[in-house]
């Protein structure tokens, strides 16, 4: 006996800004850790292997836009790595790397934020 298949839900406004603003604040530290390590404030001159750094963010990109749940659970907690580089960044930096240093820990904020928010709203039940 095959059931019918069910109606796709569109997202809620909540869920579709948390996503947006997720997927925003990857790409956002994906391009500034390239454009810190290899261009802006590199560790040596000429740029460093610490670009390396922003492969770990690329995987979550693909779950992220396709709504995964799980996805969001772990970025929640990977994205504290970056927050804490960014912090020690900030303190023992110099010049445009204490800056860059803060405009990661605000993205990584961000998509901590966007990440708790998604999956409160979308594991919270409807009300009848």
């Amino acid at each position: 006996m095959q059931t019918a298949p069910t109606p796709a839900v569109p997202p809620s406004s909540t869920v579709a800004i948390t996503r947006a603003v997720a997927v925003a604040s990857v790409l956002g530290l994906i391009l500034l850790g390239l454009a810190w390590e290899l261009w802006l404030a590199p560790v040596r001159h000429g740029g460093s292997w610490l670009a390396l750094k922003v492969l770990p963010l690329c995987f979550p990109l693909a779950g992220l836009l396709r709504n995964r749940m799980y996805t969001y659970r772990w970025v929640s907690l990977l994205v504290w790595l970056y927050f804490t580089e960014g912090v020690v960044r900030a303190a023992s930096d110099r010049g445009p790397g204490r800056w860059l240093a803060g405009v990661e820990i605000v993205l990584c904020l961000l998509l901590f934020a966007a990440c708790v928010v998604h999956v409160r709203t979308r594991l919270r039940k409807p009300s009848p």
